[in-house]
């Protein structure tokens, strides 16, 4: 597709991976949309990028609703959602594992983003065309100890992207799904600090570099699922 122009949504857009690509699509010349909950994080990543900010949950319907109607009422359409919102918590062996930090977990990282999906796919519906693309892990492929809660969540993401891809087909939407491993973003840390980056392991630009190739292949085709290792992280 052509960037230019089109409107798009990244959610978590305030750090890390969704910034990055929230970036990269407004150097392309798209029009972007970014929501994180940190008011004053959020608002410095849109001034920053050039990006509107929506103070808002992915995990909550209501934020939900409201972002959306505002880039409807605003552009009157929508083309692309970036699914980037994610959390991480929980970590404990079967055994040891918390309810609370299960909801907290699959909250954000499979209602959050389910509901996401939804209100975009009944626009692209409507459009007969649009672009999801859910961002899950390296944990969506295999789990690994102590990742019962965030592990699992991500293989529900990928299996809604699997659902999504024969469901949005029929009407010319793409569904993708982006794992990326180890990266050196602020995941999972309360402050919102980035991680030091380290020279052999992922930016959150090699991520976002896939995300704009895969949009910018003509619209004819798309690429159902893409894992992104570092060449050499040891």
């Amino acid at each position: 597709m052509n960037l230019k122009n089109a409107i798009a949504l990244v959610t978590g857009g305030s750090n890390g991976i969704g910034k990055q690509t929230a970036k990269q699509l407004i150097e392309e010349g798209a029009t972007v949309y970014i929501t994180g909950r940190n008011e004053q994080r959020l608002k410095a990543a849109a001034e920053e990028i050039g990006a509107i900010g929506i103070v808002a949950d992915a995990s909550s319907q209501e934020d939900v609703d409201r972002t959306f109607e505002q880039i409807i009422q605003e552009n009157k359409k929508l083309d692309i959602l970036i699914n980037n919102a994610g959390f991480g918590a929980g970590w404990a062996e079967v055994g040891e594992l918390n309810m609370d930090d299960m909801l907290q977990v699959y909250q954000t990282n499979v209602f959050g983003a389910a509901m996401m999906g939804q209100a975009a796919a009944n626009i692209f519906k409507s459009q007969k065309s649009g672009n999801i693309i859910n961002i899950g892990s390296t944990a969506s492929l295999k789990g690994y100890a102590k990742g019962s809660i965030y592990a699992s969540s991500k293989f529900a993401l990928r299996g809604l992207s699997q659902c999504w891809q024969a469901d949005l087909r029929p009407y010319n939407v793409r569904v993708m799904h982006v794992n990326p491993s180890e990266v050196t973003t602020a995941f999972g840390k309360t402050d919102g600090v980035s991680r030091e980056e380290v020279s052999n392991k992922l930016r959150s630009q090699e991520i976002a570099d896939v995300i704009v190739s895969q949009l910018k292949m003509d619209n004819r085709g798309f690429v159902p699922e893409v894992t992104v290792w570092a060449t050499n992280p040891w």
